[in-house]
């Protein structure tokens, strides 16, 4: 039987970790979207990612399905994809949720807290 440890080491084995450093590399460079997978709660605490996408990560398998009537269009599959949450495990969950979709550049930018900690551009 899997532990939650199981699969966490499995979406780390498969979605990239980058740094706050190269993601706000990205961020300026508007080479990403970006997409933080907390509750809207936890987002109202500590701001997000400037212009970042807020789907909650109970939810990334529908905005994802463009078969679906959630699929968000910023989520195409050749986009390049930056995941995060508060400490980095619920973005690695959604990622690889996404890598088993079929999406092939997604990453893992960890928690916002580092984003801030690096400098990164936030909004409310």
């Amino acid at each position: 039987m899997k532990q939650a440890k199981d699969y966490l080491a499995e979406a780390n084995a498969v979605v990239p970790k980058i740094s706050a450093e190269e993601g706000i590399e990205l961020h300026k460079a508007c080479k990403a979207v970006f997409v933080d997978v907390r509750d809207s709660s936890a987002i109202a605490q500590t701001g997000t990612v400037l212009g970042a996408l807020r789907i909650p990560r109970g939810f990334i398998e529908f905005a994802a399905d463009d078969s679906t009537d959630f699929h968000n269009p910023a989520l195409s599959k050749d986009a390049e994809i930056v995941l995060l949450c508060a400490a980095g495990g619920q973005a690695a969950l959604a990622g690889k949720t996404l890598i088993d979709m079929g999406y092939q550049n997604v990453s893992n930018v960890g928690g916002i807290s580092g984003w801030i900690d690096a400098g990164g551009e936030t909004e409310a």
